[in-house]
């Protein structure tokens, strides 16, 4: 929450929090129950807010009506002697919000003035948000900062419920503040009378909201968190294992923090239910908490990269700084200090840039600021003294930096001590972690060989007035181990570490060995978390082990989490040494993801060799099983009737296993590929297995009989594709029950198998069409039965869809598919029990980094779509539940798996609100149906009603609101549009046969708004610019002496002579004659200005010697073809 700079209780939060008691203990007061160690740096307010921010608990009349002696201004009784009158929060309440109004979906609290519509979330698709408290609110503990937005405050109602009302006495409302009563002239009497009347009282003026520590958890349903959203986040599977894992809660609940992809996560370990902290477009890249774990830290990295500051509390963001990088580069490492009033970074450019940031104060400039030079390597860590948060050390795989800020006059300087080999004449090893020595001015580094550098500061810290600088040496090298240490940390009295093989290790201040965890076999540890609740041993009984000092004294100390670098977390109660397994998820990427066709059951598989079953509607572990190194799972599907899973793995082997026990249900693998299968589908009657592998081979097997037991055997293989293959599918043939297979590849070949006649070794083909002249084929699938005739969907990357009849391969409706960024990659069909509306069904798609929905039949209207940002480093896969209530999707090399909840109403709304019939197309042209663009196309098509009629006819008019189909070309090029040939026929079949299955006729017309439809449709979505152009001269051409990509004259006519849709040496003559003004206007086109000097032109002459793209664009068609956007 932010604070201005000259506001008089702006050291409020760093008050507090140096006084809190490590407890949450309450106390009793007069004014108000104020839990122990309340953490109040978000009770204070800004500036003139300071009057009478404290809102007593509802029925409080004694604080209500009786101010105690001292009060500066006659505010709602604030404790005898406090300074911050504002302070006193409602029973329990360790802290003031912004309330949202109960039951506010949209805006439980308004941004500040100046928002740029972004808290959280900037980037285009991110429909995901928490809860942005309100400008104005009396208590902005959670005000955002300027440029907050308010996708921020999409939270549902029943998500808005559970977090203000879940302590007695945490939403209230007045009528007036107090400090606007004091300014009025009005005594104690009367504000105090005034206050008790307004607590009584329901009002939309003000909420006055107050999380409590136990709150976040009461938030069991992630369904109720954004019911407007037509996709909405419900279970993380999996998480970052390169980021740490914090330990926020030890005790009931047992809350952990950890990040997926671009979501931070609040897993409680015990209840076993998730808050999801999202508002990040870009792979979250660290993370840090607060010392009393209230306030998390994220930050991430990529386009509009941010850092976000949250209340672990009630999970809402307070603080949000917006491009932090305006390069993009991202931050690496980050840290706050023990007051929880200072944030520092570092950047992750070539020349890093370390940032101190008040985060607490409304600014958009760091307090102060030091760029590094790349000599330094890169710093990888970073962290504040704990004694003296002016002090910081960061360091890179070979350098260390210590850092002193000049507070006063808001310079950074950092020293960079020397360390080399022969300082020591011993081998350092590379840095790992850093940290300061809780009793001596010493900084202690943790190497990769098992070795702790002691650097000594000198002198002594003086006086802060004037800053000079102290000088760091490395003074020691303590050989500690011969394992790497990967993790330096410090709890109570300890030093800690942990190494490369999963061991732990406690020293004292004298770095003397005190006791040591070696038995659990964990793996590189990468995080320890200690509890921020000390144990305390009761009795003689406790169960504490000793210590390995001489007189064995027990070893206490706090429950910690630790988190492996092969993605485990662990949960280890000191007291009896026991260790809990919390997390045990797949360390490397994952593709492999199938929803069991008829149980709430998803199977994961990752490139480690792990399969995971899950039920996904309990959110529990069912089955789990690891294969051996070298088979990496790379695809995964089960049978329609549920009893088998088929696996294909990188090194070409595929399984059939038991759906329920992952057992092997074929004797032996099957290892006919030698390489990753891409692809794996059973058919409809489970007989037959089809497989695609990187190498652009089709396999298929089926089963047989064999001494009365069903057995599966190899069939048959096929090279079918000369590129990639896309997508592998099982159908139906339309006469019978009989499966029919088909394959699709980047080489643009839709080929379909003929299972019935092949035989062993000898795959048949039946059929092969091309699908695309230009454009790359990127999936297919059965488009539902919503028409009497059959089709085959197929997306590709021109970003269109297009409908194939699925018995004669005909393109019969080319359609604008969404346009979020990247073209669509996977799509899949709802089923059908998805939609409440038997005449309804619907498309979940993926593309690049997004997942979304589409309604059926696409017609190209883009309020029929919607999309979300899943995975911002790309989705390797899609699935959907066997009921069509979550979709999930797999990030790949993030190693996590989202599962969408899915709310077709959402969707529905949002075409409901594009308005009907034509008007969601005309938003789509240049200036909307009154631009001067749709104006020029009627004037195009009515004269086109006059060409096809003759334009010098003297017979009467007819007229009509249609044109024939001929003249559909010509109207598309008058426009702007230049198709070739083949989408010119794909045209004007669209249109020939669109009612030939109803009514067996063929159309030869089309309207005005019919012929809109198809110019969107097949236009190219976002025009021509320069660097198609470009690209295709640097195919076909040669670089020039002006380092520009050219073509020679005569290389240039031979290619449209003889290249692709080749043109005769006529239409040639005509084209350039009619380019260069050499032909009337008109010409061909209305028979009375026919001319013969088209075929007279000397191309010659007229073309220049040697021709770059610029010189075909401007000079030759004329064209004002804009740069690339």
């Amino acid at each position: 929450m932010p604070f201005e700079e000259d506001d008089p209780l702006e050291g409020t939060l760093g008050k507090h929090l140096e006084s809190a008691p490590p407890d949450g203990q309450a106390t009793q007061d007069s004014q108000a129950t104020q839990r122990k160690g309340s953490q109040d740096n978000q009770a204070s307010p800004k500036k003139g807010s300071q009057d009478s921010q404290a809102s007593p608990k509802k029925g409080s009349r004694d604080s209500q009506a009786s101010p105690k002696k001292g009060s500066r201004d006659s505010q709602a009784s604030p404790k005898k002697g406090s300074r911050d009158s504002q302070a006193s929060p409602k029973k329990g309440s360790r802290d003031s919000q912004a309330s949202p109004k109960k039951g506010s979906r949209d805006s439980q609290a308004s941004p500040k003035k100046g928002s740029r519509d972004s808290q959280a979330s900037p980037k285009r698709g991110s429909q995901d948000s928490q809860a942005s408290p309100k400008k104005g609110s009396q208590d902005v503990q959670a005000t955002q900062r300027k440029g907050s937005q308010e996708s921020q405050a999409s939270q549902s109602k029943g998500s808005q419920d559970s977090q203000t009302s879940q302590s007695k006495g945490s939403m209230e409302k007045t009528d007036e503040t107090p400090s606007e009563q004091s300014e009025e002239g009005e005594g104690p009497e009367e504000t105090t009378r005034s206050l008790a009347h307004s607590t009584s009282q329901i009002m939309e003026s003000q909420l006055l909201y107050s999380s409590e520590e136990n709150e976040l958890t009461s938030l069991e349903s992630p369904k109720s968190e954004s019911p407007h959203s037509s996709l909405s986040l419900a279970w993380c599977y999996g998480w970052n294992s390169a980021l740490p894992v914090y330990n926020l809660r030890n005790q009931k609940p047992r809350l952990l923090l950890y990040a997926a992809a671009h979501t931070a996560v609040l897993y409680d370990a015990l209840r076993n239910c998730q808050r999801h902290l999202q508002g990040h477009s870009n792979v979250i890249t660290c993370m840090s908490v607060s010392e009393n774990r209230r306030w998390i830290s994220t930050a991430d990295k990529g386009p509009q990269c941010l850092v976000i500051i949250w209340d672990s509390f009630s999970g809402i963001p307070v603080r949000t700084i917006f491009n932090i990088c305006p390069e993009g580069n991202g931050i690496k490492a980050m840290a706050m200090t023990n007051d929880a009033k200072f944030l520092v970074t570092i950047d992750d450019a070539t020349c890093q840039k370390v940032c101190i940031w008040r985060w607490t104060v409304d600014t958009e400039t760091p307090a102060c600021f030091v760029t590094l030079k790349s000599k330094v390597g890169v710093q990888e860590y970073i962290i504040f003294n704990p004694a003296n948060y002016r002090e910081l050390v960061s360091n890179s795989k070979t350098q260390l930096l210590y850092y002193e800020w000049d507070e006063v006059k808001g310079t950074l300087e950092f020293s960079t001590p020397v360390l080399t080999e022969k300082t020591f004449n011993k081998t350092v090893g590379k840095f790992s972690q850093s940290l300061f020595h809780f009793v001596t001015r010493q900084i202690l580094t943790a190497t990769m060989e098992g070795k702790l550098v002691v650097w000594d500061l000198h002198p002594p810290p003086r006086s802060y007035t004037s800053l000079e600088v102290l000088h760091i040496k490395a003074c020691k090298l303590l050989h500690l181990q011969k394992d790497g240490l990967t993790v330096l940390t410090t709890v109570d009295n300890f030093f800690v570490t942990g190494d490369v093989r999963g061991h732990i290790k406690f020293y004292d201040s004298k770095l003397s060995l005190v006791y040591w965890y070696s038995q659990f076999k964990l793996g590189p540890i990468r995080m320890l978390s200690f509890s921020k609740d000390p144990l305390i041993s009761v009795g003689n009984k406790s169960n504490f082990s000793s210590d390995c000092t001489l007189p064995g004294d027990p070893f206490i100390v706090r429950n910690f989490v630790i988190a492996t670098s092969n993605a485990r977390v662990f949960h280890l109660k000191t007291e009896e040494t026991q260790l809990e397994e919390i997390l045990i998820e797949p360390k490397e990427a994952i593709h492999a993801i199938a929803c069991h066709p008829y149980k709430p059951l998803i199977a994961i598989g990752s490139v480690c060799g792990l399969l995971k079953m899950w039920n996904y509607r309990k959110k529990m572990y069912v089955v789990s099983r690891i294969f051996k190194d070298g088979l990496g799972i790379q695809s995964l599907t089960f049978n329609p009737e549920g009893f088998l899973l088929g696996v294909g793995f990188t090194s070409g082997s595929v399984y059939i296993l038991d759906a329920v026990s992952l057992k092997n249900e074929a004797m032996e693998p099957f290892k006919y590929s030698r390489g990753n299968i891409t692809h794996i589908s059973f058919s409809h009657d489970s007989q037959y297995l089809a497989t695609a592998d990187v190498n652009c081979t089709v396999a298929v097997y089926k089963t047989v009989i064999k001494n009365e037991v069903k057995v599966w055997e190899y069939l048959a293989r096929l090279h079918s594709h000369h590129k990639e293959i896309q997508s592998l599918l099982f159908g139906i043939q339309p006469d019978n029950t009989e499966p029919r297979l088909l394959s699709l590849g980047k080489d643009r070949l839709l080929i379909e198998y003929d299972l019935l006649r092949s035989t062993r070794d000898q795959l048949e083909i039946l059929d092969i069409h091309r699908t695309d002249q230009e454009a790359i084929p990127n999936c297919m699938i059965w488009y539902p039965p919503l028409t009497r005739e059959s089709f085959l969907l197929i997306c590709n990357s021109m970003y269109k869809v297009k409908l194939f009849n699925s018995t004669t391969k005909m393109c019969r409706r080319t359609l604008i598919g969404p346009t979020y960024g990247s073209p669509i990659e996977q799509i899949l069909v709802l089923p059908e029990k998805a939609s409440q509306d038997v005449h309804k069904r619907y498309l979940a798609f993926i593309n690049r980094d997004k997942v979304g929905l589409q309604i059926l039949p696409i017609d190209g209207n883009p309020h029929k779509t919607a999309a979300i940002i899943c995975h911002p480093n790309g989705v390797s896969n899609m699935t959907l539940s066997y009921d069509g209530t979550y979709a999930f999707t797999a990030g790949g090399d993030d190693r996590t798996v989202l599962q969408w909840e899915i709310t077709l109403q959402a969707l529905e709304a949002a075409v409901y609100l594009g308005g009907e019939d034509l008007n969601p197309f005309y938003g789509l042209l240049d200036g909307g149906r009154e631009g001067e663009f749709y104006k020029e196309l009627e004037d195009y098509f009515y004269y086109s009603q006059l060409r096809s009629q003759g334009i010098d006819t003297m017979e009467t008019r007819k007229v009509s609101t249609h044109i024939p189909l001929s003249e559909l070309p010509f109207l598309m090029r008058a426009i702007g549009f230049y198709p070739s040939e083949e989408q010119i026929d794909d045209m004007l079949n669209e249109v020939k046969f669109s009612e030939y299955v109803d009514t067996g006729k063929l159309v030869d017309s089309i309207n005005l708004p019919e012929f809109v439809k198809v110019y969107i449709n097949h236009r190219p979505p976002f025009g021509q610019t320069m660097s198609e152009i470009r690209n295709a001269f640097k195919v076909l051409g040669y670089l020039n002496k002006d380092g520009k990509m050219a073509i020679k004259r005569e290389d240039f006519l031979e290619l449209l002579l003889t290249k692709g849709e080749h043109m005769t040496e006529e239409e040639l003559s005509d084209c350039f004659s009619t380019l260069f003004g050499l032909n009337p206007e008109g010409w061909k086109s209305e028979p009375a200005t026919l001319s013969h000097k088209g075929s007279d032109i000397c191309l010659e002459e007229e073309l220049p010697e040697e021709i770059t793209a610029e010189i075909f664009t401007t000079d030759i068609l004329g064209l004002p073809i804009p740069e690339d956007f």
